[in-house]
Order: C-alpha cells, then structure tokens, then sequence
C-alpha cells in the first residue's frame, strides 16, 4: 500500500465486526495503523450497536457471528442508512450466501484467509467509492470535490479557500442564484462584507473555474 492511499485512510473511521479472537487481533492491530478510528465489535447485535452511535465511514463484518450474523447486520444498516459502505469476510463461499450478499450492494466479499493483497485490494475500492461519491459536477468535466475542497477536471486539482469552498457548496446545495445577503451571512458570518472584498474572493475563485461557470447576476448575486 503507497502513502498516498493511507493518508486517505487516515482521514477515515472504520468497524470491524469479527467473532474470532485471533483474526480479530491481527486485522484489528492492521486497521488501527491505516484508519483514524477503529471500532471493534465481536458479534453482530454489538456492531449494530456501534454503527448506530458512531455512524463509521466503513464497515467490515464476518459473515457468521453469535447473536447476529453479517447478512443480517447488513440488512438492518441497509434499513437506516443505504448507501453505508460495507465489506463482507467470510470462511464460506456457497453460492446462496454470495447471492444473498450480492444484493446488499457491497464494495467487496472477501474469502478467508485474509490477506494483505486482499484486504487492501477492498479498501481501494472504498476509496475509490468515497472519493467518487464526494464529487459533484459543476461544469462539463469539472468538478468540485467536498473531500479535499478543491476544484479538479480530472488532471489537476485547484485547493480553494474557506470561504470560496463555502460559496460553491452553497450554489450546488440551492442550485439557483445566491444574494449578496445569502453571501455575506453564510461566508462572513455575520460580519460586514465590503463589495471590494467579495469582488476580490469572486476574481480569485474564477480563476479556478473554467471561464462563464460563476455568472453574476447585476445587483441580485451569482449562479452557476
């Protein structure tokens, strides 16, 4: 694994549901040098239990466990929140459990032993799925990334200032134009806004746009 991909994991919490004590243990201790935080759970009712307080970015689950099994944890996580990111482990490889798993929409279900090539092979594709789910388009090709808040056309990536992240995720959210006062309230917080500085953070952010993306609406505000 690069350090590009751990400092991208680094940003993220992980649950890790295992009934094992030994595979717990060792997957366990790798998760913690890759993940900002690791919740471990040794059964399903107890990994249930953890998702619903922390809400983690991933779940990594065995397919059989006491009390409640994976498929099942899945279907309840699936119940509350659909769109959850969930890896399945598994001793098991019948075709009923792989169906079954299929339609939960996993990223991946990975056969046991675990191995490293496996395990990072599944977190890539959490990254990749993350990193695709944070991006909105905002013009032909272009797009903003609310990740790293940068604005990226897919070869170069242009890292925007507070208030200019602030403004564009503002105009994605309400997708129509935004007033002065929208502005001032939501950017400055409160605070007075003179037009020479909104004028100075409008020329910098469109620099970093592609040209006629931010459109400025005479004496009412923007728009994309």
């Amino acid at each position: 694994m690069d350090e590009k991909m751990m400092k991208k994991l680094s940003s993220y919490r992980v649950l890790y549901a295992e009934d094992d004590v030994g595979v717990r243990k060792n997957v366990y201790e790798l998760l913690c040098l890759l993940f900002q935080e690791v919740y471990l759970a040794s059964d399903g009712e107890e990994a249930y239990a953890l998702f619903v307080k922390y809400a983690p970015d991933l779940v990594i689950t065995d397919i059989k466990m006491p009390h409640l099994g994976g498929i099942d944890l899945v279907k309840k996580i699936r119940e509350h929140d659909e769109k959850a990111h969930v890896i399945i482990i598994t001793a098991y490889t019948e075709v009923d459990y792989m169906l079954e798993a299929i339609e939960l929409s996993l990223l991946r279900y990975i056969v046991k032993p675990i191995t490293e090539p496996k395990l990072f092979d599944a977190l890539e594709k959490f990254l990749q799925s993350k990193e695709k789910s944070h991006l909105q388009e905002i013009a032909s090709g272009w797009y903003y990334d609310a990740s790293q808040k940068s604005i990226t056309d897919g070869t170069e990536a242009y890292e925007l200032t507070k208030k200019e992240a602030k403004l564009i995720e503002l105009l994605l959210e309400k997708d129509s134009i935004i007033t002065y006062e929208e502005i001032e309230t939501y950017l400055w917080e409160n605070e007075y806004m003179s037009l020479n500085a909104l004028r100075l953070m409008i020329k910098n952010l469109r620099k970093k746009l592609p040209d006629g993306t931010l459109k400025n609406i005479q004496g009412i505000g923007y728009k994309l």
